[in-house]
């Protein structure tokens, strides 16, 4: 099939069609940025990159229900009365960014991405982003009332799938050209090395596309199993492939290469804290309860990689069964194995990979999935060798399930520096690179991140371009060293 090729000479070029060449691309043309085109190497039927396949979640400073409700779409006012999302203010994001990087955050990208937060989350809903409030994902109906935590209330409707669909559309409204199957190849600079084309492939052939700006939004390394191995470290070329590092807990019957747009995140198995981990040695290896699973999945998903074989087993009493979200764990999606005693189940695993009886816990009084409860292993009387911090019913209701996992790579991000204000690409001599920004998970970040940036990028797009077009753009001058000087993307 012939790929439609795109035009010789643009006024901003945006590669990559997740949510931030999106985000970047419908910005910079609702700024009057002039012509903008978004380019991408995947086929049309690929578009959205990573953010095809996450859950939609979007971690976001609000005041609560006042200031949320407005842009959700799944409220009615019966509902509205037995919701508790309580507010999330700079203090709490803040305070979340510093604990789960151990202080080592850049102190004025997390600066900005706190503080724009609410107005990107916003802006989305405005160009047509349907948000929800996180009733599957970060909510449990206790006693009667859906109590939220872990800091994100909102996502996508249709998760990632949905998000995309939705960023399409805004494209379309605000004019800007997608070019699909168009791989990026090199960047063209002048002798001053500023941005002047983009050499991309069309139907086998490059082509150079004239422009004055440049934003990079190409996601990161994950499919590359060498560049894994290279920088994440051995044995990362084995993992699998859902979509620093960022790891989950992946079901392990999953497809070890390749997303499964159908299935999308769903297989991901996020119900841990509500049960036990043991590798397959029969050992725990972490402490399931010691967070919200929001704040201990990525980390967790590395610690099963480094298990034996790279695999472990969540398994679960019959009191907290009936808690496993469905779309993670319902029959259609995963593989169960059942026991009617710990001990039965145990001898399943084990005739599968030697796996040894789980630990017990202790009793406990009162049990509340929605907070960090306390109910602990840790007694005056009994201490397991790992603590269970929270949520550590008696492991004695049965029947019992177990599901094998693995540890998934959702994504790569990080290895470009940036300005923070404007996200312009500061090259090795400290210098910023005229025309070149880059956002998303190059300069590293998720949802949010990506929309607060993408934002940014098209700012400084847009100044970099007003009152000039880049139609008229002259490129006799020629790039340092000729052609053999390009930045090779």
């Amino acid at each position: 099939m012939r790929i439609h090729t795109p035009p010789s000479a643009v006024d901003v070029v945006v590669v990559g069609s997740g949510n931030a060449g999106f985000s970047a691309a419908v910005s910079a043309a609702e700024r009057g940025a002039g012509r903008v085109i978004l380019i991408d190497k995947c086929p049309a039927e690929w578009a959205g990159g990573n953010s095809f396949f996450a859950a939609g979640a979007f971690r976001t400073v609000h005041d609560g229900t006042e200031d949320i409700l407005p842009i959700v779409n799944n409220v009615d006012s019966e509902i509205a009365r037995i919701i508790d999302p309580e507010p999330y203010s700079q203090h709490d994001f803040r305070r979340d960014v510093d604990r789960m990087t151990s202080d080592r955050t850049d102190p004025a990208l997390s600066q900005i991405l706190i503080d724009d937060s609410n107005d990107a989350i916003k802006w989305l809903a405005s160009n047509g982003v349907r948000f929800q409030l996180s009733f599957n994902r970060q909510a449990y109906k206790v006693s009667g009332r859906f109590k939220f935590w872990g800091g994100m209330t909102l996502k996508t409707e249709d998760g990632g799938k949905g998000l995309t669909e939705d960023h399409e559309a805004a494209a379309r409204r605000h004019g800007v050209e997608v070019y699909h199957s168009t791989p990026a190849r090199r960047i063209v600079t002048n002798v001053f090395s500023a941005i002047v084309g983009l050499v991309v492939e069309c139907n086998g052939v490059e082509t150079l596309i004239n422009t004055r700006a440049v934003i990079l939004a190409a996601g990161g390394f994950e499919s590359n199993p060498r560049l894994r191995a290279q920088y994440l470290g051995p044995g990362w070329d084995f993992a699998w492939l859902g979509a620093g590092c960022h790891s989950t807990r992946w079901d392990a019957n999953a497809p070890a290469n390749g997303g499964d747009r159908t299935i999308s995140s769903e297989f991901t198995k996020s119900g841990y804290p509500l049960g036990l981990m043991v590798n397959t040695i029969g050992e725990r290896f972490v402490d399931e309860g010691m967070d919200m699973r929001n704040y201990t999945y990525a980390k967790f998903g590395r610690t099963i990689h480094e298990q034996p074989d790279g695999v472990a087993f969540q398994v679960w009493h019959q009191h907290a069964i009936p808690w496993l979200r469905s779309e993670e764990y319902r029959d259609e999606i995963v593989h169960k194995i059942w026991g009617s005693t710990v001990e039965e189940l145990a001898e399943k695993l084990r005739a599968e990979e030697g796996l040894s009886s789980p630990d017990k816990f202790n009793p406990a009084a009162k049990w509340d999935p929605a907070i960090k409860d306390g109910l602990s292993t840790q007694s005056s009387r009994t201490k397991l060798p790992l603590a269970k911090s929270n949520w550590a019913l008696p492991f004695d209701q049965g029947p019992f399930i177990a599901v094998k996992v693995c540890c998934g790579v959702t994504f790569t991000f990080g290895g470009l520096a940036v300005n923070p204000e404007t996200t312009a690409v500061i090259s090795r001599s400290g210098r910023e690179v005229a025309g070149l920004f880059c956002v998303g998970e190059m300069p590293g970040g998720g949802l949010t991140s990506s929309a607060v940036f993408g934002r940014r990028a098209r700012a400084a797009a847009a100044s970099l371009v007003a009152g000039q077009s880049a139609m008229s753009r002259d490129l006799s001058t020629p790039t340092r060293g000729g052609p053999s000087s390009y930045a090779r993307l």
